[in-house]
């Protein structure tokens, strides 16, 4: 038996999470789902975005499914990834079927260090000035490199692509290079080249099949996986999975979205995409894969929420996907 601790959260964060727990509780696995609250709400409720019980319950499940947050993101969902050491965030843009997008048939993976960077959060202000630490470690960047070339050898991809601004920022992203370069030295038989961050933006718009698995740093990672999801349709389709040696952390891309919370129109399938990687993390890669085939089945069909061109209702959609997995 699993232990899944269920953060719905804030906004649409609650809607999708509904219609992921649908489709899984259809599968009926050994999963025991606990929910738990953080973000926003949670705040004003009890003073800490992220309360000490639901921690403590993070620390101890198996797996988070987590929905979004607002303006507490920084306090719930990346303390979370470095408290839970979960290092290694996988974001995959792939180009379903019967959706208009940019680039039909594009399926690439960002895999992104997830613990330090400019989002440790060690700023300061004096006199009118403010500045930030960037921390890159030689342990991290190891770490990250060997985690996106792993992945490429397990998935049969065939090549990984670092990204960095080492000719600006020379000690830390220049070490974050170097790295990958000796850990690639290590996979004779998966290409490997880097970029800098910048040209890579470009070449991800004008020619992004160049790219199959992309490591990089932190922010650069955070930036770089939201303009993927725009090339395959946007954030409504974006799953991820934040993983650490013990630890596992799953949650959409996008955020609350609260100009649409409420109205029961958010797309659900980022939600239901980011609960099949979870699917795959435990092993039930069969299921994940039913699950994946009848979203892809239903946007085939037309049957999609207002953001594709729709009206289906986040619940109906989610009902319609349900259906096919009888």
């Amino acid at each position: 038996m699993k232990k899944i601790a269920v953060i719905p959260g804030d906004g649409i964060g609650k809607e999708v999470m509904d219609a992921a727990m649908l489709i899984l509780e259809k599968l009926n696995l050994p999963f025991e789902y606990n929910f738990y609250e953080a973000g926003d709400e949670a705040q004003q409720k009890y003073g800490k975005a992220l309360p000490d019980e639901t921690l403590e319950a993070c620390r101890e499940s198996d797996a988070v499914l987590f929905g979004a947050a607002g303006e507490t993101a920084a306090d719930v969902i990346v303390r979370l990834r470095q408290e839970l050491n979960t290092f290694a965030n996988i974001r995959p843009a792939k180009a379903l079927k019967g959706i208009k997008c940019l680039y039909p048939g594009l399926d690439i993976v960002i895999v992104r260090e997830n613990t330090e960077c400019l989002y440790r959060g060690f700023e300061f202000e004096f006199d009118g000035v403010t500045e930030a630490v960037r921390v890159i470690t030689r342990q991290a960047s190891e770490r990250i490199a060997r985690y996106a070339f792993e992945l490429a050898k397990r998935e049969g991809r065939r090549k990984v692509t670092a990204l960095h601004k080492a000719n600006v920022m020379k000690k830390t992203c220049g070490l974050f290079r170097d790295v990958c370069r000796e850990i690639a030295a290590e996979y004779p038989d998966i290409e490997f080249n880097d970029y800098y961050i910048d040209a890579a933006c470009m070449y991800l718009v004008m020619d992004p099949f160049r790219f199959d698995v992309i490591v990089t740093t932190n922010m650069f990672g955070d930036i770089v996986s939201d303009l993927a999801a725009g090339l395959v349709g946007g954030l409504g389709l974006a799953p991820s999975a934040n993983v650490g040696e013990r630890n596992a952390i799953f949650e959409p891309v996008h955020g609350a979205a609260f100009d649409i919370a409420g109205k029961g129109i958010a797309n659900p399938t980022a939600m239901i995409l980011t609960a099949c990687m979870m699917l795959r993390h435990f092993g039930y890669l069969d299921e994940a894969r039913r699950v994946e085939e009848a979203v892809e089945r239903v946007i085939e069909s037309g049957k999609t929420t207002p953001d594709l061109g729709r009206n289906l209702t986040t619940m109906k959609f989610a009902n319609e996907v349900a259906s096919l997995l009888d």
